[in-house]
């Protein structure tokens, strides 16, 4: 069973803004692949589905960016879940709007989302980068992250989840080196 953990904020306010784009891909992959509706469980809403015979638990954390641990590690300790069948989706300012890269363990690069998973569960989970580039200047992140994709980066972002959802059944059957390889395009 693997946890598919989208970071983000909850509220209306949040929902499409740079800093949810992992909630933005987890609802591309709960609807590609047909899961149930999210419902609430802990300080999360979770959604069962399937990829290709094996069983996911997608997750949005309602607590916010910076506790998100708080909401998963609870999680993985009910289902018993072991840390590396933990994908979690998330926001990098790192690369450009769209890019992904992908990798098992590694540091939060200031990250507050994966400070706080890194925490409560260690750091040998996956991560998906998702390209929401950078402002320009460090003092204009917090804005940045916080407001919407203009319309020109929200098309190339629901082209990557397409994307990531399509490949994702490689990662889920061990073929990791795949999986990177062809997200990474």
């Amino acid at each position: 069973m693997y946890l598919l953990v989208g970071l983000g904020n909850p509220g209306k306010d949040y929902e499409a803004t740079r800093h949810n784009a992992g909630w933005l891909a987890l609802d591309v992959i709960c609807e590609k692949y047909g899961f149930a509706s999210f419902k609430k469980k802990g300080k999360s809403q979770i959604a069962e589905g399937e990829i290709e015979g094996e069983k996911c638990i997608a997750v949005k954390p309602q607590t916010y960016m910076n506790v998100s641990g708080e909401a998963v590690q609870p999680l993985m300790a009910f289902y018993k879940i072991d840390v590396a069948k933990v994908i979690v989706f998330h926001d990098e300012l790192a690369l450009p709007v769209g890019k992904i890269k992908a990798k098992l363990g590694g540091g939060a690069a200031g990250h507050n989302g994966l400070k706080s998973l890194d925490q409560h569960i260690g750091q040998n989970y996956w991560r998906v980068r998702i390209g929401i580039d950078h402002p320009g200047d460090k003092d204009l992140v917090t804005g940045y992250v916080l407001n919407n994709f203009k319309k020109d980066e929200r098309k190339i972002i629901d082209h990557t989840n397409v994307a990531i959802a399509s490949e994702l059944p490689l990662l889920l059957q061990g073929n990791s080196s795949q999986f990177i390889e062809r997200i990474g395009k």
